[in-house]
C-alpha cells in the first residue's frame, strides 16, 4: 500500500482495570497464534467510527497475568500481524511528583527501565539489531493524545519520564525517593519491554499513564485505602474509554509515512549480514521484520 492510501490500523493495549471497549462495532473475540507464544489474551477486532481497530487487555481478561509473566513478545507480534500500525498503551502508574495528583493523566514522553526478568527483544544470536530508543514514543502519536485529552477535559501533562520496575511489590520509600530524585513522573510494571518491543516491531507507540496514587515517598499514602485506589482506577478506565473514542477517528485518518520514523526503525538497525542470518529466526520475525528481512 502506497503512503499516500495508508490506512492506519489502531492498537489499543488496556492496563489494569481495562478490558474492554465501549463503542466497538462489528466486534469479534480473535484467538492470535504467534511464534513467541500465546499473547495475554484473545484480541477484540472491530471499528470505531469506521476506523479499524485491535484491542488486548494486557493482563488478560480478570487479571490472571502479572507483569513479570506477561509475555511481552507476544503481544505485540499478535499486534502487529493483525495489521496493527499504531499502538496506544493504557497504563495504570503511581505518581512521583505532588503535581500529578491520582486521577491525572500523564503523556510519557521517556522510560527508564528497571525490569529485569523479562525478554526484551525479538532479536538475538543469529539476527542481530540494535534500534534505536532516544525518544521511545511516537511524538505524532502523542500530539493526538494530548489534544484528545483537552478537547473532552481530562486533566493532564504532556511529557513524563515512567519508571518501570519488575514488581510485584511496590517500592520502598528508600526506592521511591531514590526514582524522584532522577526526575522521574510516575512508576509503574508493564511498559518496558512493550516499548521497546513496539519500536522492534516498527509500530507507533505513545503510553498513557494513569494515575491511581501517590507512590510510598508521599506523607499522605498510608491515609490512602484500597477501596480508593479501585475507586479512582475505575474512574481513569472509564476516562480511558471516553479518550479512546475520542482520539481514534482522529488517528484513523489516512496518512503517509511516519514523521517521527517509527515506521522505519529497522532500516539501518539489522547488523548480522544475510549470509549469516539464522533462517528458524528469520521465520520467527515474518511480522515483525518482514518487511527489511524479505528484502
Amino acid at each position: 500500500m502506497s503512503e499516500q492510501t495508508n490506512q492506519p490500523v489502531i492498537g489499543i493495549i488496556g492496563g489494569s482495570g481495562l478490558y474492554d471497549v465501549d463503542g466497538l462495532e462489528d466486534k469479534t473475540w480473535r484467538r492470535v497464534t504467534t511464534p513467541w507464544g500465546d499473547p495475554s489474551d484473545e484480541l477484540l477486532e472491530g471499528r470505531l467510527g469506521g476506523v479499524r481497530c485491535v484491542f488486548l487487555p494486557r493482563h488478560g481478561r480478570g487479571h490472571p497475568l502479572s507483569p513479570t509473566h506477561l509475555n511481552y513478545r507476544a503481544n505485540i507480534d499478535a499486534l502487529k500481524r493483525l495489521g496493527c500500525t499504531d499502538v496506544i498503551s493504557l497504563s495504570a502508574v503511581g505518581s512521583l511528583k505532588e503535581e500529578l495528583p491520582p486521577g491525572h493523566f500523564v503523556i510519557v514522553d521517556q522510560f527508564i527501565d528497571r525490569s529485569f526478568a523479562r525478554e526484551k527483544s525479538f532479536f538475538g544470536e543469529g539476527v542481530v539489531a540494535h534500534v534505536s530508543m532516544g525518544h521511545p514514543v511516537c511524538a505524532r502519536l502523542g500530539d493526538a493524545l494530548e489534544g484528545a485529552c483537552r478537547d473532552i477535559g481530562l486533566s493532564v501533562t504532556r511529557g513524563g519520564t515512567y519508571l518501570v520496575m519488575e514488581g510485584p511489590q511496590f517500592s520502598t520509600v528508600a526506592e521511591s525517593e531514590l526514582y524522584r530524585s532522577w526526575g522521574c513522573s510516575v512508576i509503574g510494571m508493564t511498559n518496558m519491554p512493550e516499548a521497546k518491543l513496539a519500536r522492534e516491531a516498527e509500530l507507533c507507540y505513545a503510553t498513557v499513564a494513569m494515575v491511581t496514587d501517590y507512590d510510598c515517598w508521599h506523607p499522605d499514602h498510608d491515609h490512602v485505602t484500597v477501596d480508593m485506589i479501585v475507586k479512582v482506577l475505575l474512574q481513569n478506565a472509564d476516562n480511558a474509554r471516553t479518550l479512546v473514542r475520542h482520539v481514534v477517528p482522529e488517528l484513523g485518518k489516512p496518512r503517509g509515512a511516519c514523521s517521527a520514523g517509527c515506521d522505519h526503525a529497522l532500516d539501518h538497525a539489522i547488523i548480522t549480514a544475510p549470509a549469516k542470518r539464522d533462517p528458524a529466526l528469520v521465520a520467527k520475525l515474518d511480522a515483525v521484520a518482514g518487511r527489511v528481512l524479505g528484502k
